[in-house]
């Protein structure tokens, strides 16, 4: 028998007339759409026993779930027919979709400094021997960037020369009083006119580290820096040095020394625990004419005001640029 395209096959041949399965349509009649659990096709007589439970479905039995849930022997659907409604294919829900990823972080960089104001500062290094340079007449230092170490004793002006010479140069130049740093100490602070002690000692030594390390960070960015000190010759681990361990080799030595006589009479100008006893200003003189001979030069502002002891301050630091001494 020819069936038309898509049409569902025949059942199968089985016992009965004409081999057809009792309750089929018999052949030639329309097909029709065969729904599991039924066998012949036919609905029952009005008060027909059906062996179902209420509201149960054909092909189905009772379960633990009651009336309606598919057995376990239940037959599986058959094909549905040409003119059945099939089902839509299942679809797939579509994956979620996934965050995009974040850009990749620029490697970081230094901060503008016009736009947050930070400013890379090099370490500071010890100071190297500054390099010979042509002696330039009249013109003294110039623009160089060297560290000065004046030396002097109490009363020979080394603060006010020290200040008025960073003042005058045309690059900038930094002036560290030892005594100022000495006296940031507020509390505990020891003074040596109460008597020279281990405590006294120790925070001079602490102050000439701190002005050393300032000293370097000012080099070490462009800026001259000169730092003023009684520095004794007999002393010399101690003293000298100690400031060249603390600065470095490059640091230019000038001494200032003014007559005993002189020294007392501005000694007994100041005031506070700046002014000493003049029998320890005398003394004190008398260590520092030890200098004379080493080698450093030396300044005897006796005659001299503040603005000439600078000029000289400066002709003597540019020859030692020429040439620096050997310390």
């Amino acid at each position: 028998m020819q069936h038309s395209a898509g049409d569902p096959l025949p059942p199968p041949r089985g016992p009965g007339p004409g081999g057809w399965v009792p309750g089929a349509p018999p052949p030639g009649a329309g097909h029709q759409q065969h729904v599991p659990g039924w066998t012949t096709g036919a609905h029952p007589a009005p008060g027909q026993a059906t062996g179902r439970a209420p509201g149960q479905l054909p092909g189905q039995i009772p379960g633990p779930g009651g009336p309606g849930q598919q057995g376990p022997g239940a037959p599986a659907p058959a094909y549905p027919g040409p003119g059945a409604r099939q089902a839509p294919p299942p679809t797939h829900a579509p994956p979620p979709a996934q965050p995009p990823r974040p850009p990749a972080m620029p490697p970081p960089t230094a901060p503008a400094q016009d736009a947050t104001g930070h400013i890379a500062l090099p370490p500071g290094g010890p100071v190297p021997i500054p390099v010979p340079a042509p002696p330039q007449a009249g013109n003294g230092t110039g623009a160089a960037t060297l560290a000065v170490l004046l030396i002097g004793p109490a009363g020979a002006g080394k603060t006010t020369v020290a200040r008025h010479w960073a003042k005058s140069r045309r690059v900038p130049t930094a002036h560290i009083s030892l005594d100022d740093v000495r006296e940031w100490v507020c509390a505990g602070f020891a003074d040596p006119q109460s008597g020279w002690n281990e405590h006294s000692e120790a925070q001079y030594r602490l102050a000439r580290r701190t002005c050393g390390f300032a000293a370097r960070n000012f080099l070490a960015n462009g800026i001259s820096c000169i730092l003023d000190d009684a520095v004794f010759p007999d002393r010399p681990v101690v003293g000298l040095g100690g400031w060249k361990r603390h600065v470095g080799p490059g640091l230019l030595p000038v001494v200032l020394l003014p007559g005993l006589e002189i020294v007392l009479e501005r000694n007994a100008e100041r005031s506070g625990n700046r002014r000493l006893a003049d029998e320890e200003v005398a003394g004190i003189h008398g260590r520092m004419a030890g200098w004379y001979g080493s080698g450093l030069p030396i300044i005897d502002n006796s005659t001299y005001d503040v603005e000439t002891t600078a000029r000289a301050l400066d002709d003597v630091l540019a020859r030692a640029l020429a040439s620096p001494p050997s310390w």
